[in-house]
């Protein structure tokens, strides 16, 4: 796993936050899937000022140059994947954390030179330049956006995962709450009063059977916050058909049409077990911490 830097030059830090926040991660080179991410948030009238994407703008799909071309228009703060590590740098591979050999790393050699060749200079210099952590305060709680694990750009960090981890992040970066990324599924866990979410991502379907995609909106109100898990419709079926011109993996297209990854390499045992499971949107409310009489 790539360690992450966590240094002040790498950080990036929003302030304070008054209004709703709309996360999302993965747009993963999915053009369609991230244009209707964007006319979403215009619906929702939430302002690029106030939208993050946890990282991986470029990955699995047809179309990368474009896909980072409307990311950088919009104006939204990026956190680097591993991905925009691995494609600013030039590297071999996509640094995803993948187990050499299996199918995810072998698919990966396919899509990772799909977009290599049509990433630009511009493209890249932007990725290099995102930072690795980015903080902000809604509510009154103190925020880091990472994405993997704190320790990690390309840890994988699920709901069924080690908590140890979790709670370790959280003291590393001293802050109320973790954002991350990568797994692909969204969730929210509130660990002694501190959380740890994940949006999901736009960019593929959560293996839950269905081809949404989904985003999340923080909002905050005087009781605490309120984290809202939203699916989100948009044309699969041409973002597969692009896949299928381009001659990237079937595996992949598919799953944007099915709904159900092609593979299952990364994912705990006990992720297994959902797989396939219809997916709801939800709110988990993190509650104001109680405070005593002598604070």
């Amino acid at each position: 796993m790539n360690e992450m830097d966590i240094s002040a030059e790498a950080c990036l830090d929003l302030g304070n936050l008054d209004a709703p926040v709309l996360l999302f991660g993965g747009p993963y080179s999915n053009l369609r899937a991230t244009q209707a991410m964007r006319a979403e948030a215009d619906r929702l009238g939430i302002p690029a000022d106030h939208v993050i994407c946890t990282g991986d703008v470029v990955a699995y799909a047809a179309e990368p140059a474009a896909t980072t071309e409307l990311i950088m228009n919009w104006g939204i703060t990026t956190v680097m994947g591993n991905c925009e590590e691995s494609f600013g740098w030039a590297a071999d591979d996509c640094g995803c954390g993948f187990e050499e050999g299996t199918d995810c790393d072998l698919m990966s050699r396919r899509w990772y030179a799909h977009a290599h060749q049509l990433l630009q200079p511009n493209h890249r210099a932007w990725m290099r330049a995102l930072p690795r952590i980015v903080y902000f305060t809604l509510g009154g709680r103190r925020m880091a956006v990472v994405y993997g694990s704190v320790d990690s750009i390309n840890e994988f960090v699920f709901e069924a995962g080690d908590d140890a981890v979790k709670r370790a992040g959280l003291d590393a970066l001293a802050v109320d709450g973790v954002i991350g990324g990568h797994s692909g599924v969204p969730f929210t866990q509130i660990l002694d009063d501190r959380l740890w979410h994940n949006a999901g991502v736009i960019g593929m379907p959560a293996n839950d059977g269905t081809p949404r995609v989904w985003y999340s909106v923080l909002r905050a109100g005087p009781d605490g916050i309120a984290v809202e898990h939203a699916a989100l419709d948009y044309d699969h079926a041409g973002a597969a058909a692009a896949m299928r011109a381009d001659k990237l993996p079937e595996g992949y297209a598919t799953c944007l049409e099915t709904g159900l990854w092609p593979n299952m390499d990364v994912m705990p045992d006990a992720e297994r077990q959902k797989v396939g499971q219809v997916l709801s949107p939800s709110t988990v409310f993190w509650p104001t911490a109680k405070r005593t009489a002598a604070e």
